[in-house]
């Protein structure tokens, strides 16, 4: 095994995740092999914990979690150790931009996600953890870029190109996968960070190795170490076998 990685963190929508929403039975096989020998395997997610953990528990990880593009740190599943929320004005500000604009939208509050059609006029009653916006329209995405930015406060990312996920502004997958290290008494340099998406650029850019699936967009691969097979080709396996139980 390659001594120097420890911590293998994965985003799951387009890179652990085939297109159907399933792990491939090879990929589990090999995450599994990882655990064997040592390497903590850490779902990273801008998914909520609910709709993360049932993939955790098939691949019998007790590891810690970070959900919601870093706004939760789970320490070990339903044992939360960090949660970082959005300011509720902030929040009004963008349901208003999405009605404005009339794009797509959704909100995890601590409690469920919300969208256009099960709203909540108790905004303030709330605790957000994060905001999203999703249209094709690229001048009508670019405009509610140009308007978030103004607003300021605010970690802007994407996990498609066609989206924006929005939340407390220094608050993102690097920061998590920073906390998780601290727990696990390991470094940034010990890591392996795999992505496709800007949500998962920033801990790409900063973990000892960042790697891109073959589906990831220019930005990720640009900035990625290393790039690897796509999310429905087994990318995840080759991370695993040529780069983490390799000898170093």
């Amino acid at each position: 095994m390659n001594p120097n990685y420890r911590l293998l963190a994965l985003d799951m929508d387009g890179t652990l995740l085939q297109d159907d929403h399933e792990i491939s039975v090879e990929t589990v096989k090999w995450i599994k092999e990882a655990v064997r020998h040592g390497v903590h395997v850490c779902l990273s997610t801008g998914r909520a914990f609910a709709n993360a953990y049932p993939y955790a528990k098939q691949l019998e990880l007790t590891t810690p979690m970070v959900t919601v593009n870093g706004s939760e740190v789970w320490r070990a599943p339903y044992d939360l150790y960090q949660r970082s929320l959005l300011d509720v004005k902030l929040v009004e500000q963008m349901h208003a931009l999405a009605v404005e604009t009339g794009s797509w939208f959704w909100a995890y509050s601590v409690e469920r996600l919300h969208n256009p059609e099960q709203w909540t006029d108790d905004v303030a009653g709330q605790e957000w953890l994060k905001f999203g916006y999703s249209t094709k329209d690229d001048e009508t995405r670019h405009t509610i870029l140009m308007r978030l930015q103004d607003m300021g406060g605010l970690e802007i990312t994407n996990s498609s190109p066609i989206n924006l996920e929005i939340n407390p502004l220094g608050v993102n997958k690097a920061t998590g996968i920073g906390q998780v290290c601290e727990l696990l008494g390991i470094t940034m340099e010990q890591v392996v960070a795999v992505g496709d998406s800007l949500n998962d650029l920033a801990v790409i850019q900063q973990a000892g190795l960042g790697v891109a699936m073959g589906n990831a967009q220019e930005t990720v691969k640009d900035e990625a170490d290393i790039v690897v097979s796509s999310n429905n080709d087994d990318g995840i396996v080759e991370v695993i076998r040529d780069y983490i139980l390799t000898k170093g």
